[in-house]
């Protein structure tokens, strides 16, 4: 399991550790530093912008190149991108700055930032909630193109295949279409776009307004590639391997550095 769904909304499940590893840390620093409420408040409050702006900014300096090509995408703090070592450099300047007049109180909210980042990084690792990928290799499917022709899944084998589940009624899913459209145009990838559950002609539509140009747009209108990834929700995105293994799997909207990064390591 990598994403959880309230109804329309999913929920990354590494979002959801560091939300939960925060809420303790704020029940923990409370309770630990007995600090005056509106210092404590203070300093978390801060402490939360500090690791959220020096995680983000952290991937920004490590991916350059992929946001030189879409500078706005920094701003897109949805998307996956944050740096969790670069987060926590942040937290501790910022703690060392907020709580300088009370040096036992610095040296345990430094060593409670530490301890919150380590643990954050253990349930990454660990993923109790499940990590698995549910479907490790390309399934043996056919599913038909806009012109009614089959197309065997198994047949793309040779290159890497990107297959990415997707509705018109999904604004994620249609916000990544044309990062999707640009990879498809790289050597040695092939990029199927299969829509879940909707008729030719809202898909037909849709491309034909964006001006959106696929090689493999399909369409699955029984949704079984949904039930054979066990998909939580739209977009569902995996990169297949040459060999046709999966190698990468991510439930929510793709980034431009995050699928670069996926292209560079397979």
């Amino acid at each position: 399991m990598d994403a959880i769904a309230l109804g329309p909304v999913l929920i990354s499940v590494p979002r959801l550790y560091a939300f939960a590893v925060a809420l303790l840390l704020l029940l923990a620093s409370a309770w630990l530093l007995a600090l005056p409420r509106r210092e404590h408040a203070r300093w978390f409050n801060g402490l939360v912008l500090a690791w959220l702006v020096g995680a983000r900014l952290g991937h920004v300096a490590l991916n350059l190149e992929a946001y030189a090509a879409a500078p706005l995408d920094v701003l897109k703090v949805w998307q996956p991108g944050f740096h969790g070592l670069w987060g926590m450099v942040a937290g501790l300047v910022w703690t060392g700055w907020a709580l300088r007049r009370h040096l036992l109180r610095l040296i345990g909210a430094m060593a409670l930032v530490v301890g919150g980042a380590s643990l954050w990084l253990v349930l990454v690792t660990l993923a109790p909630l499940g990590g698995d990928m549910p479907l490790r290799e390309l399934p043996d499917i056919t599913l038909e193109n806009l012109e009614g022709e089959p197309v065997e899944l198994r047949s793309l084998l040779g290159e890497r295949v990107v297959v990415n589940l997707w509705a018109t009624w999904c604004p994620p899913c249609l916000r990544e279409m044309p990062l999707l459209a640009e990879a498809d145009t790289r050597d040695g990838v092939s990029v199927v776009v299969a829509n879940q559950g909707e008729d030719l002609m809202q898909v037909v539509r849709y491309l034909d307004e964006q001006g959106l140009a696929f090689r493999y747009p399909l369409l699955d209108p029984s949704q079984e590639l949904m039930v054979r990834m066990e998909s939580p929700g739209l977009p569902t995105t995996v990169l297949f391997d040459a060999e046709g293994r999966a190698v990468e799997r991510h439930v929510g909207e793709l980034s431009r550095a995050q699928l670069d990064a996926w292209l560079a390591r397979h």
